[in-house]
């Protein structure tokens, strides 16, 4: 996660925290980093307006002192549940961090009454997904395709065998359940498919990709399209 995400993740955690606010023990477990960065975020936030206020001592933290609108939104209370179940079974899913602040913003600025029926609804609905990949790991990754650079992963293949790689990433791919990075290998000079939970260390590189496409690929399978519905 880019800092400048993390800023804006950081500011709406603190923001559904309400008064109950947030110490900088959980907001760095929360994010994966060291609580010496956190303080720095929250200065960094302070300095650009956002109204944070801090208690010392036990039971203290940090918090917003005023709370931020969101336009009128309409959904219903099993729209809103839908939110929250696409979020809660997909924490392996390429910038699901994000999502999962987002929804929160959108159900955060609904009418009382249909912000608790969706509670109310949200109870019914289970979910039991695996355990998503190191936060530090996934964020990197993320970084390195919205900014098309490549980076250096360490992954271990269905054999066991551990290699260290360079990766131009191309897309993010979801097959029978498992999340990917598809991307130009220049270990191998060629594509390769990395499932993100066999990556236990990635690192951005001031690297910018080449230019590989989706194109070498090769054909998708016919059911397969991108997250926003739309085909090439």
């Amino acid at each position: 996660m880019k800092r400048t995400e993390r800023l804006h993740a950081m500011s709406e955690l603190l923001r559904r925290r309400g008064n109950r606010g947030c110490t900088a023990q959980r907001l760095a477990a929360e994010f994966g980093v060291s609580v010496r960065t956190v303080k720095r975020d929250l200065a960094a936030l302070e300095s650009s307006g956002t109204p944070i206020w801090s208690r010392p001592g036990p039971g203290g933290g940090y918090g917003l002192a005023g709370r931020t609108n969101l336009p009128p939104i309409s959904l219903t209370p099993a729209q809103a549940v839908a939110l929250f179940a696409a979020v809660s079974a997909a924490p392996d899913a390429p910038y699901s961090d994000l999502a999962a602040a987002a929804v929160g913003k959108v159900v955060d600025v609904l009418d009382p009454s249909t912000r608790a029926r969706a509670h109310q609804l949200a109870r019914r609905v289970w979910v039991n997904a695996g355990p998503p990949t190191l936060r530090t790991v996934r964020s990197a990754i993320e970084e390195a395709m919205a900014d098309q650079r490549v980076v250096r992963i360490r992954f271990t293949d269905k054999n066991g065998v551990t290699t260290t790689r360079d990766v131009e990433p191309v897309i993010f791919a979801s097959a029978n359940g498992e999340w990917h990075l598809i991307g130009w290998c220049r270990l191998r000079n060629a594509i390769r498919w990395f499932r993100l939970t066999r990556i236990d260390r990635a690192r951005v590189t001031a690297e910018p990709c080449t230019g590989h496409t989706v194109d070498e690929l090769g054909t998708p399978l016919a059911s397969a399209r991108p997250v926003d519905g739309e085909t090439e």
